[in-house]
């Protein structure tokens, strides 16, 4: 379980400061798929990062199976089994998918795991396993490979940042159906930050979060029934905010 305690981020910005992230409390538990929205600018992928390392809180704890891991770095959270996909998956031109798998499983990998892996994540494993993860792969094929190279890491909490960005409708409908699948397969925790009702459906949990707090969480029965409400209220706090 990873939980987040009174976490504050802060920059400085003309000679000001300016709060991202203000007093941010919060639980993921294990085996759950909890999903973070709110409007552009209300601190969702800064919370993502903080939560991977890759940005330093200025205040508050985190905590990871009983570890405070504040000021550990991006590779120390990695090794204790936290993975974070950006909305960008990066390219390795000369590495071929196969071989990226056995890198994030931290050794040789078979052919027989490497295609389970790929099944796992709706791709043909013999279309694929031999290619080399370049520009040739489409948006939405490079997502999925990232996938498969959490699952193989055996992660215990995976952290998406706008999964959906930059892919087409019917990559989209594949990614669902991925994450349906691992959901439901897979003893793994998954934070989501996403705007889309299709993934916000599938959340065990759903956060809002604006001008850097969280407004509101509960189930998708409870939030979802009255989100259009909650970001018409964040939209108006948001714009006060930049104000």
């Amino acid at each position: 379980m990873l939980e987040l305690k009174n976490i504050c981020f802060s920059v400085r910005e003309n000679g000001k400061t300016k709060d991202i992230l203000k007093n941010i409390n919060l639980k993921i538990e294990d085996d759950k798929f909890l999903v973070v929205t709110g409007p552009n600018g209300s601190g969702k992928s800064t919370l993502a990062k903080v939560i991977m390392g890759i940005n330093k809180p200025t205040s508050g704890e985190i905590i990871f199976n009983g570890k405070d891991i504040t000021k550990l770095s991006v590779t120390e959270r990695a090794k204790l089994g936290i993975s974070f996909a950006f909305q960008q998956p990066v390219k390795f031109k000369g590495i071929t998918v196969k071989q990226m798998i056995s890198l994030a499983a931290g050794k040789e990998i078979s052919v027989v795991d490497a295609c389970k892996y790929l099944s796992d994540v709706g791709l043909c494993a013999r279309d694929y396993i031999d290619r080399d993860i370049d520009g040739s792969l489409s948006g939405g094929e490079l997502k999925r490979i990232e996938i498969a190279t959490i699952v193989a890491r055996e992660s215990e909490l995976a952290v998406f940042d706008e999964p959906e960005a930059g892919i087409d409708l019917w990559s989209f409908n594949s990614l669902i159906k991925t994450f349906k699948n691992l959901k439901d397969k897979y003893q793994c925790g998954f934070m989501i930050i996403s705007h889309q009702e299709r993934i916000l459906d599938i959340a065990d949990e759903i956060v809002v979060l604006s001008a850097g707090e969280v407004k509101t969480k509960g189930t998708k029965q409870k939030v979802l029934s009255h989100l259009s409400e909650i970001y018409s209220t964040c939209s108006k706090l948001d714009d006060e905010e930049v104000k």
